[in-house]
Order: structure tokens, then sequence, then C-alpha cells
């Protein structure tokens, strides 16, 4: 069993204070936890492949194409801009 000093220091980590009636509830509550990962430590997993998710994942993005745009529709974008310069937006510098 995970002794109250051990309790203490682990709330103590994690910047939360314990009355004496939680610190032996989390005492309880950390030992069972701790004795469950005992088990899990008897499992042979030496067969099974080292995952990062439970169920397959994979890319669903899609590929990146520029398709010619409309002149019309440019020209109107750009005289909507609040600011443009020789035919283009004209935007606040980022960096």
């Amino acid at each position: 069993m995970i002794s109250r000093e051990e309790v203490r220091h682990i709330a103590n980590l994690a910047r939360i204070k314990l009355t004496p009636k939680e610190e032996r509830k989390f005492q309880k509550e950390l030992a069972s936890i701790l004795d469950y990962v005992e088990k899990l430590k008897k499992l042979d997993v030496s067969k099974i492949e080292p995952t990062t998710h439970a169920v397959w994942v994979e890319n669903v993005l899609r590929k990146d194409q520029s398709f010619p745009a409309d002149p019309k529709v440019r020209e109107k974008m750009v005289e909507m801009a609040p600011d443009q310069e020789q035919g283009w937006i004209k935007t606040k510098a980022i960096l």
C-alpha cells in the first residue's frame, strides 16, 4: 500500500491541497491503480506491434492543387480589398 507521505508528496507535486480524509481516500485509490499496473506488467506483449492509436487512422487530407482563377472574380476580390498595390491585395507584415 502507498504511504500517506507518498500521497502528500504526489499532492504537493500536483499543487493540490488534500484534507486528511482525502489523503486516506487517495491512498486507497492510488494503491489500487498501482496494483492494476503491476497486473499489466505481467502480460506478454512481445507479439503485439506498438501503436499510437487503438484504431487504424490514416491521413484523409487531400493533395494541394492549384486551379486557375476566373480573372473577373480575381479583379473583383482585389477591388474589394481595403488596401491594394499593383493588382495584389496588400496586408500587414506578419514577421
